[in-house]
């Protein structure tokens, strides 16, 4: 199964290991002889999601072969849970891809999140900023062809490839790890190309767990969590019948945090 993404890059489901009923099965033998005809698939998978046992889900494996730029795959590489082998620019000639945004995918930088860009008005014209880009690839395409056909080492010349350079990698992780990615990188916070990535991947492996994954969007990835002060504004809104919950929220939470928990609410 394997998905084009963005002008160069793919994402290819190579193997699973498992599925729900393998879930059921190691949740079980905790539970010994008695317990199977007590509770169906469904029930007891979303019964672990819900409570959050872990280690059932981490039977079952998903693997994944990824063509991506090299700095979706610095976001990759964080999750330290899963197991991986990158193309190796030391042993093999480098891809000549290069992701590259054009036109309306060009946004300003956001003006309240430092790590994230917004819609807006950019200072030049696209075109610019476009042109830019265009001749850092080409002059490092040509530099880098240069050096290898001057004999210069492989794992030297790939120094001149900026981050926009595509690599491979072959990504194998658990379920519940899996989940976890999929819960930060599918995040509208998220970088938009891994957020990309992570909805194609989650797409290909819904399939293959459709009770793990129906689980998993109820509880975890559709679900929000309110901290102890959050609670007791919601009790004073709802079972007192007493104060706004609006102007309340910062004065007891803060301006951030309140912003953040009527997001919540809403």
């Amino acid at each position: 199964m394997k998905k084009e993404i963005h002008e160069h890059g793919f994402v290819k489901l190579l193997d699973v290991m498992g599925n729900d009923e393998e879930v059921e099965n190691a949740a079980r033998i905790s539970y010994g002889d008695g317990t199977r005809q007590t509770s169906k698939t469904r029930n007891l998978i979303r019964y672990l999601m819900r409570h959050k046992h872990t280690s059932p889900f981490e039977m079952c494996e998903v693997k994944f072969h990824l063509k991506l730029p090299i700095f979706v795959m610095r976001q990759l590489v964080r999750h330290r849970t899963a197991n991986l082998n990158e193309y190796s620019g030391r042993y093999s000639v480098m891809s000549s891809d290069f992701y590259f945004p054009k036109g309306e995918e060009i946004k300003p930088q956001s003006s309240t999140n430092n790590q994230g860009r917004e819609d807006g008005e950019l200072v030049c014209h696209p075109s610019d900023a476009e042109f830019e880009m265009f001749r850092i690839f080409d002059g490092a395409t040509n530099a880098y062809r240069n050096l290898v056909e001057w004999n210069v080492s492989r794992e030297l010349a790939r120094i001149v490839l900026p981050v926009s350079n595509y690599t491979e990698v072959i990504w194998k992780i658990d379920l519940h790890n899996f989940f976890h990615f999929v819960k930060l990188r599918a995040d509208k916070h998220a970088q938009k190309e891994i957020q990309d990535y992570a909805n194609i991947m989650y797409e290909m492996v819904k399939p293959k767990f459709p009770l793990c994954c129906e689980a998993f969007e109820d509880y975890r990835q559709d679900a929000v969590t309110f901290s102890k002060q959050e609670m007791e504004l919601i009790r004073e809104a709802i079972w007192d019948g007493r104060g706004n919950i609006g102007e309340d929220s910062e004065e007891k939470l803060g301006k951030r945090e309140s912003k953040e928990f009527l997001e919540k609410l809403s």
